[in-house]
């Protein structure tokens, strides 16, 4: 029996819609000098700092629809393909009756029989496929922007539809500023800003949550609630306003504390969490997805409120700390102490001190080992993924890696994708880290080394311009860049707003940068915060890190004059060890206790510290 194979004339169709056309890390700083008298911390020496954080881009709305859609489940509008007929019999799947070609990419091919036994491929018949929208433009947004206002220093643009800061959350919320609305808790305040206060409910349950993984903070609470060391402080803060930070501040409020809160970050605020907050009485002036106008309106009405002088400030990134001394440097004469949490942060301080223009007191939690080991280190190796995840939802097995910088944030990062089993490349100017990722066993590079055959690049150093625009025109197709460090300094995200490039926004927080030829980055929350800006963060790590922030605005409070002068100064080691106990219990962790002949031998009180204050704990 001969077989006869008709090729159809099939012409090819692209089911896609139109396109549119379109340094060196900061070292860290120099040990402190002499050790102060027992219990005090060590004032650290000042180090060269990088410019201050990056000005605050206006959050963008996502795109409506996609220019490619899928060839399975096709929209209403779009033709279907007919398929061919075959002659039918009584048993269908007889080999005798139905012929199916599964080769040379004809699988599923009907054949007819024809009397005669000869079996020919049924004619197919292909229509262009349609969509009734295809002709729409994809990139409409909002575009009643209310007061959001954009600084155009750095945030000018090509595309100025990207005009207005909106949520990515709630999205059935109107786009109404929340700085337009007039909105009050049930106690009838309406001293705070936020989203939409009728969500205090969702975020209260959330905050609950978060309370049963931050045990130190809770144990805080319990042992100190009834002296209350904070009784008469009035605290300023500018941090991540999330269900963490929501415990740490009602913590502070249980000790006695005053607070009024900002966001550190136009992209991290949950809106129900500040809701939350707000309607339990705290002052908070804070939304997801502000713009830069909006970020340094809510530092104000933070700082500037009459009958109030704040003489504690709570700082996470250096932002609230300079917008003080910018502004309202007389308020420094009523502040008795400064806690700050960030890299980028800490190096500002070093840089005011070196200036001589630091005038407070001020305690560098980012350098203590609880923070250096667990936040930075053991949360980075945890949240690298689940940002990754969320917002790409990329397989990470064989995708080649560069990372740069392997402090704590680079070791942890690093660690988490070569366990997925990325092939991941360091970049590093310390010989030290450097040669730790050589142990490690990572590849050390320069970043041109890598920059054209890399599919993920990675920042991890706090410093400026790590990655350049000359790196982002040399990267492949469908690169993903994204930050680990606090500032958004350093990818040149500037550098991508020209004319000769388009923006296209695929999804909350992830937009494709799209060069002339049709090459593409693909660039997560805009340079900013990867982990706190498209995810969440491990609770019992931030509980860690809440724990020594509460313990050192205790300790700069309560500090008798004279204690600590007008520096920077380390988290004391006994404190850290105190955060690290209370811990602990979770785990059903029995600490071993020295002997006296042991203690004796070490030349070591019995109940600690058991490490000098000058110890970091690198690995």
């Amino acid at each position: 029996m001969s077989v006869q194979v008709a090729a159809p004339a099939v012409e090819l169709k692209e089911l896609g819609g139109p396109r549119e056309k379109g340094a060196a890390a900061p070292s860290r700083p120099a040990e402190p000098g002499p050790l102060p008298p027992p219990g005090l911390g060590l004032a650290g020496a000042p180090c060269p700092l990088p410019a201050p954080a990056g000005e605050r881009e206006a959050a963008r709305p996502p795109v409506s629809g996609c220019p490619g859609l899928p060839a399975a489940g096709l929209p209403p509008g779009a033709a279907k393909v007919p398929q061919a007929s075959a002659m039918k019999r009584s048993d269908p799947h007889h080999p005798q009756h139905r012929h199916r070609d599964g080769g040379d990419g004809g699988a599923g091919r009907e054949a007819m029989v024809s009397p005669d036994g000869t079996v020919t491929e049924a004619p197919r018949t292909v229509k262009k496929i349609q969509f009734a929208d295809q002709k729409q433009e994809f990139n409409k947004r909002p575009t009643k922007i209310g007061r959001r206002s954009l600084s155009r220093s750095i945030s000018q643009s090509s595309t100025d539809s990207y005009s207005s800061a909106a949520s990515y959350t709630d999205s059935s919320d109107d786009e109404t500023s929340p700085r337009d609305k007039q909105q009050k808790n049930s106690k009838g305040s309406s001293d705070f800003c936020v989203k939409n206060i009728k969500q205090a409910e969702f975020g209260r349950r959330e905050i609950e949550i978060a309370e049963q993984e931050m045990p130190a903070l809770m144990a805080l609470r319990k042992r100190a609630q009834g002296e209350k060391p904070l009784a008469g402080a009035k605290i300023v803060g500018c941090t991540h306003i999330t269900a963490q930070t929501a415990v740490l501040m009602e913590t502070l409020g249980a000790l006695g504390a005053q607070c009024r809160w900002a966001a550190c970050n136009i992209y991290s605020t949950l809106n129900e969490v500040a809701a939350a907050l707000a309607e339990s009485g705290f002052p908070v002036f804070a939304w997801k997805g502000e713009s830069e106008d909006d970020f340094w309106w809510c530092i104000d009405r933070c700082v500037n409120v009459e009958g109030w002088q704040p003489n504690m400030i709570l700082d996470d990134g250096g932002d609230l700390t300079h917008w003080i001394y910018k502004k309202y440097p007389n308020m420094f004469k009523k502040i008795k102490g400064i806690v700050e949490e960030s890299v980028t942060g800490v190096h500002r301080l070093y840089q005011l001190s070196k200036a001589g223009k630091l005038c407070v007191p001020a305690m560098n939690v980012n350098d203590s080992v609880t923070k250096q080991k667990f936040d930075n280190l053991y949360c980075c190796r945890e949240s690298i993924l689940d940002g990754l995840k969320r917002t790409t939802d990329m397989m990470f097995g064989g995708k080649q890696v560069v990372v740069c910088g392997y402090g704590e944030v680079g070791k942890g990062c690093c660690a988490a994708l070569k366990a997925m089993g990325s092939i991941v490349y360091v970049t590093e100017i310390d010989p030290i880290c450097a040669l730790q990722a050589c142990m490690d066993g990572f590849r050390l590079v320069k970043l041109n080394e890598v920059i054209r055959q890399v599919d993920i690049v990675i920042t991890c150093t706090g410093n400026k311009n790590v990655v350049t625009r000359e790196h982002l025109d040399r990267m492949k197709n469908s690169c993903i860049v994204c930050n680990m460090g606090h500032s958004n300094t350093e990818i040149d995200v500037a550098s991508l707003r020209t004319p000769e490039l388009t923006w296209e926004r695929v999804r909350s927080q992830v937009d494709h940068v799209i060069w002339p030829d049709g090459k593409r980055i693909v660039l997560l929350a805009e340079g900013r915060l990867l982990n706190l800006s498209c995810s969440t963060v491990p609770t019992f790590v931030l509980s860690i890190t809440a724990t020594t922030q509460a313990l050192a605005l205790i300790e700069l409070y309560n500090a008798p004059e004279g204690r600590y002068k007008q520096d920077v100064y380390l988290l004391p080691k006994k404190m850290d060890e105190y955060v690290a106990s209370l811990h602990l219990p979770t785990f059903d962790a029995h600490l071993t206790e020295l002997t006296d002949e042991q203690a004796k031998y070490l030349g070591l009180n019995k109940n600690g510290p058991f490490k000098p204050n000058y110890y970091r704990c690198w690995f």
